[in-house]
């Protein structure tokens, strides 16, 4: 993970310079910008391996930022919010992010969901070649497409891990443990719902709306993706 290349989008001068420290330290190669515009148009033109970006910046909001990088570029997106309320998890993840974290910021627990991020990143160059097929549902890897009886299925990234995941797990159940360490990479807790958030939403997006549900939830365990109902 050395050596790789972190842009910071981060308007508070004294935290920016910690997390900036504190990365260098451990071998990463930092650019900070502290001006959403400044950092979105110099991202474009780097395009470092994985961005932080905060949530509330001058110029160009860091949700919108956020966005705009998702219609041009796939690389990791960790948010940075400065209250623990769930509207900025959700409005985050809504917009393309990766993951997030609350302010203040750890050290060790930030370099940890980076190291997550990065080898998920590395992980889908290794199999980009990849197409999972089932009866109508093709879920393309490759192209991190999703298509539905021939039809394309605008997902989020976000979106299309989650079902990637169970695509690959078919028919069996998938917990909710093994979700959010595959995609989030720390243990569940028991309150994280961002999992829940984004099988909602691709419910929604498949027109798996009505039980019995082609994603259904298996109580007390997790997620369960049909083989031979679509």
């Amino acid at each position: 993970m050395s050596q790789c290349k972190v842009a910071l989008v981060e308007d508070d001068i004294e935290l920016a310079q910690w997390i900036a420290d504190y990365l260098r330290a451990k071998q990463y190669h930092v650019d900070v910008y502290h001006d959403g515009l400044v950092g979105f148009e110099a991202i474009q033109k780097t395009k470092p391996d994985l961005i932080i970006l905060d949530g509330m910046l001058p110029s160009m909001d860091g949700l919108d930022v956020c966005k705009a990088l998702r219609q041009s570029m796939q690389k990791p997106i960790l948010m940075l919010t400065a209250r623990d309320e769930e509207i900025d998890e959700i409005l985050g993840l809504e917009m393309g992010a990766d993951d997030y974290l609350t302010k203040p910021v750890r050290g060790r627990l930030l370099e940890a969901r980076m190291r997550t991020l990065l080898r998920r990143a590395t992980v889908t160059k290794e199999v980009n070649d990849e197409k999972l097929v089932i009866g109508a549902l093709e879920v393309d890897m490759g192209n991190r497409q999703v298509q539905l009886g021939g039809q394309n299925i605008q997902v989020s990234s976000n979106e299309f891990d989650v079902l990637w995941v169970l695509a690959k797990h078919a028919g069996s159940v998938v917990t909710r443990q093994d979700l959010v360490q595959e995609l989030r990479g720390f243990e569940y807790d028991g309150f994280d719902r961002t999992i829940d958030l984004r099988v909602s939403r691709l419910r929604k997006k498949l027109g798996d709306t009505e039980a019995p549900y082609k994603i259904a939830t298996v109580w007390g365990k997790g997620y369960q993706l049909s083989k031979d109902t679509w």
